[in-house]
């Protein structure tokens, strides 16, 4: 007798979505039961059900926690895209052969280790680093300035961490713009100023929305940079989720502060998403 089977497309997804089942779900659901469990006395979890650490996430504290990361986040991908933007828009026109090396030079940050280029960053922000130094040779300032260890440092690291995550998303939009729409453009005497905000702007606006999506959520998630850069006082979300698993041992606060981690990505998700499509 002839066994019924799986349609074939069927079985080619079985070992994605038991990829995805292990891998993403099964821990998901493993941290939204930890974050309804208590501490133990000890550290650990004791499993139960505690809705309160959700109700310690609204505390003032730590709101103002959350607001500071915001705050930062999307200041680092305001800059991102304003910094990016140029250059993706040059490597776009240049020949293919140039192009394929600026890709390079773009992705060479890549290749080492983000705590070695913070340290680098630490050594030229210091008070007697490479900037101060040269600022007071050149008599610009009478004394060493305080960049390290500021929110304006922790910012310059994280736009400097994520900036190709910016420039390789615009950059495959911008290269599929055809030149012609700019030579019609200017056919019918449109300025520089209106051919980039009604012909560039929105034909780039699937790639802009893509890296400020990556951007985003890369840098809410970051807590090395806050760390290195920032110090104890510029903190983020990342950094306060690191100490509760790893100083103060309060597993189930810091898995509900990840899973309200998650829900702010997933809104810039949804709003990455809504502004995908070209005008």
């Amino acid at each position: 007798m002839r066994q019924a089977s799986l349609p074939a497309r069927w079985r080619l997804l079985c070992a994605p979505l038991a990829w995805v089942g292990i891998f993403y779900l099964l821990p998901l659901i493993l941290l939204v039961l930890v974050s309804l469990s208590s501490r133990g006395p000890f550290g650990g979890v004791q499993w139960g059900f505690h809705p309160s650490n959700y109700l310690r996430v609204a505390d003032p504290l730590y709101l103002a926690v959350f607001s500071r990361s915001l705050l930062l986040t999307l200041s680092a991908t305001f800059l991102c895209a304003v910094i990016a933007f140029p250059i993706s828009w040059w490597m776009a026109r240049l020949p293919v052969r140039r192009q394929e090396l600026a890709l390079l030079f773009v992705l060479i940050p890549f290749w080492t280790n983000i705590l070695v280029r913070l340290y680098a960053w630490m050594f030229l922000l210091g008070r007697a680093g490479f900037i101060n130094t040269l600022l007071l040779r050149l008599g610009i300032v009478d004394a060493p300035l305080s960049i390290l260890y500021t929110q304006g440092a922790v910012l310059l690291g994280l736009v400097y961490g994520q900036l190709p995550l910016m420039i390789l998303p615009l950059y495959a939009a911008l290269e599929r713009i055809d030149p012609s729409l700019l030579e019609a453009a200017k056919d019918l005497y449109a300025s520089p100023r209106q051919a980039f905000f009604r012909v560039i702007l929105p034909l780039s606006k699937p790639g802009l929305a893509a890296g400020s999506v990556l951007v985003f959520s890369s840098v809410l998630c970051d807590f090395v940079t806050p760390d290195l850069l920032g110090g104890a006082r510029n903190a983020l979300v990342g950094n306060l989720i690191q100490q509760q698993y790893l100083v103060a041992r309060d597993w189930p606060f810091g898995s509900a502060f990840a899973l309200a981690q998650m829900l702010l990505i997933g809104a810039g998700l949804w709003i990455g998403t809504r502004t995908e499509k070209p005008a």
